[in-house]
């Protein structure tokens, strides 16, 4: 496996962890009381990951959601 195909490996286990991380209950306790959407940053890192492999139109789809739901909530909450 040469530098970049490694270092590419590397970017997917870190989303790993985040996901992992984020579906922890400590962590969703700590978050949502941020005012972060456990669900809605699930949706972003998909999207991440998805624009990372290349799947432009599933990282569109899931980052737009994401990017739609935070602004709605956002007004919803002013």
């Amino acid at each position: 496996m040469d530098e970049g195909e490694q270092a590419a490996k590397e970017i997917e286990d870190v989303l790993d962890d985040l996901e992992m991380l984020l579906k922890r209950h400590d962590v969703g306790e700590v978050l949502a009381g941020r005012g972060v959407n456990i669900s809605l940053a699930i949706v972003a890192s998909d999207g991440l990951r998805a624009y990372i492999k290349g799947d432009k139109a599933r990282a569109v789809e899931d980052l737009g959601t994401a990017a739609e739901e935070i602004a709605s909530r956002m007004k919803g909450s002013a």
